[in-house]
């Protein structure tokens, strides 16, 4: 999982292997465990996603301003981003040197102690990325992603601009891959220039030797942001069933842009992929 020697990187998915090897819906607890012994961290890099700093800084005629003219008051604000399965909160507090108010999301107690640990001693060194913009607010919040009630306390809304995905789905069983899909349809702010980008990883794997991470290749967004909700079919080896020809459902996203960054972290160098989505 982290950017060190393959062996290492071995011992680290059979550890991961085993201590997920229970029922799914135990997970939630079982990443508490991790985070609250904090020794056993492996997909913790100390950094964002490079892929996500060339993004943001490369892509603005894609992803638009960081700020919005609010639909309901007519008064200009911060786009608000939302990262799930924050971890330590580097992502939230880039996207804030972009602009953005950013949200991070951990179901663990622990991480987003850490979280807020990291931006109170390294949040500075996020320097503003553009004065007129200047730095956006950065939150992070304790709530499991499919409930209301993280929503509730943020009270800002049920809507995202910007939602971020790296090693969130991967941390997913798939049976919770349709649940996923749903969930950011409907956090997926409706505007044209709200914006769902998934750093898809890790695609090298082959999806039957599971996980966490377990493998994801592009089609799977494809097929499941297409139809939100539904069940979708797989082979015997772990491969979706793409069909070419089934409609893309109500409240399913579109994929308006997707390329390999030249940058990323060490191990998913030629093999992840950059994906933008927006409400059609």
């Amino acid at each position: 999982m982290s950017d060190s020697s393959p062996s290492q990187s071995t011992d680290a998915r059979t550890r991961l292997l085993s201590h997920f090897d229970t029922n799914p819906s135990d997970h939630n607890e079982r990443w508490s465990e991790l985070w609250d012994a904090g020794t056993f961290l492996p997909w913790d890099r100390g950094t964002p996603n490079p892929a996500l700093t060339d993004t943001l800084s490369q892509q603005h005629d894609l992803l638009g301003d960081s700020s919005i003219v609010d639909s309901h008051s007519g008064v200009k604000r911060r786009k608000r981003a939302l990262v799930p399965g924050c971890g330590k909160g580097y992502d939230a507090l880039l996207l804030a040197s972009f602009g953005y108010d950013a949200y991070g999301l951990e179901v663990s107690a622990s991480a987003v102690k850490m979280a807020e640990e990291v931006a109170k001693e390294k949040g500075k060194g996020y320097g503003v990325r553009d004065e007129g913009a200047g730095r956006g607010a950065v939150r992070y919040i304790v709530g499991d992603f499919f409930r209301d009630e993280w929503l509730r306390e943020l009270n800002i809304g049920e809507k995202f601009e910007l939602i971020y995905d790296y090693t969130f789905l991967c941390a997913l069983p798939p049976p919770m891959r349709p649940a996923w899909a749903l969930r950011m349809s409907q956090l997926l702010a409706p505007s044209p220039k709200s914006n769902l980008i998934c750093l898809e990883f890790p695609t090298y794997k082959a999806p039957s030797t599971g996980g966490p991470p377990f493998g994801l290749s592009p089609e799977v967004y494809i097929e499941h942001l297409s139809h939100p909700g539904e069940e979708i079919p797989y082979d015997e080896e772990g491969k979706v069933k793409e069909d070419q020809l089934r409609r893309v459902s109500e409240g399913g996203l579109e994929r308006v842009a997707h390329w390999q960054p030249e940058r990323t972290h060490e191990i998913g160098k030629g093999t992840d992929w950059v994906s933008i989505w927006r409400h059609r």
